[in-house]
């Protein structure tokens, strides 16, 4: 019931102000949730401090609370993919770059989407270019906010989704199709599938899919990375990687986290910080947080 009521008014706040005074208000609440002491402040600044050691306490506190600012305008402005027309996602959203990805469409083409807070918008700006695509999900915990984000990423075209429990087989089988996999391996999910690699200086447990899938389906990985900007969001293509995968699956880790490790720096604000990006440590080395 709690989150019916969210969302009847999270939907009528949209159709009352607006994205963009959505999108303000967001970043008030965000202001806001930022002084509310709570488990995932704690942890953004965990990872704040262990990738940022060279800033100040004080600089991390002012980053961790823009942090939170464009956390949660990208949160209240998730209502124009659920709820926007096309036009409206237009409005919002733009691409850029897209001639990197152009000459590999209907080819077997990897979409690498590190965890920047515009991802999921993004998703739907690029399923009015081209659909169908395909995709690997873990449900979210509340099947009425599952069924939204499902929703969201199918309305404008068709897209294959597979949960990340039915393992990787019908993906590799959808990019053989010539069906875009758009892909955010970014995550801690523990040490299955998975390598020590370090990011920002950290060993972190990171997968290994994009070097194997690209080996296994002869992909092509086009990075686009979803940028928050003043007037909405920004889904920004990257040049095709030349000599990947190399063969060496760590090598090719390690490249991955580097590049994202390089963007992050260029947008520090934007990146998922309130996720446990280092909670697998390598045996022996003491958890990392609370």
């Amino acid at each position: 019931m709690t989150t019916r009521l969210g969302l009847a008014l999270l939907w009528l706040l949209y159709k009352l102000l607006g994205a963009r005074a959505l999108g303000r208000l967001g970043a008030a609440l965000g202001g806001l949730a930022y002084h509310l002491p709570n488990r995932r402040r704690r942890v953004g600044a965990t990872n704040l401090r262990l990738c940022f050691p060279e800033k100040t306490a004080a600089e991390r506190a002012v980053l961790l609370k823009a942090h939170y600012r464009a956390f949660f305008r990208a949160t209240l402005q998730e209502a124009v993919s659920w709820w926007g027309s096309k036009a409206e996602v237009e409005a919002l959203t733009r691409i850029e770059g897209f001639e990197h990805i152009a000459p590999h469409i209907g080819k077997p083409l990897i979409i690498l989407a590190p965890h920047f807070i515009g991802l999921n918008l993004v998703a739907v700006r690029l399923s009015l270019v081209h659909s169908p695509t395909v995709s690997i999900y873990a449900k979210i915990r509340n099947p009425l906010i599952d069924q939204l984000m499902q929703h969201a990423r199918s309305r404008f075209g068709p897209i294959e989704l597979y949960d990340k429990r039915e393992g990787v087989k019908p993906v590799l089988r959808a990019i053989k199709r010539g069906l875009p996999f758009y892909y955010l391996p970014d995550l801690d999910h523990g040490r299955r599938d998975a390598v020590f690699a370090p990011f920002f200086g950290v060993p972190a447990a990171t997968l290994t899919g994009l070097s194997r899938i690209a080996a296994l389906t002869g992909a092509v990985v086009v990075p686009c990375i979803a940028e928050q900007t003043a007037e909405g969001y920004v889904a920004r293509f990257h040049p095709a990687w030349a000599d990947f995968p190399t063969g060496d699956v760590e090598a090719d880790v390690r490249r991955m986290n580097a590049f994202i490790e390089d963007r992050v720096r260029e947008l520090p604000e934007q990146y998922f910080w309130l996720h446990q990006r280092f909670k697998t440590r390598p045996e022996g080395e003491a958890r990392l947080y609370d």
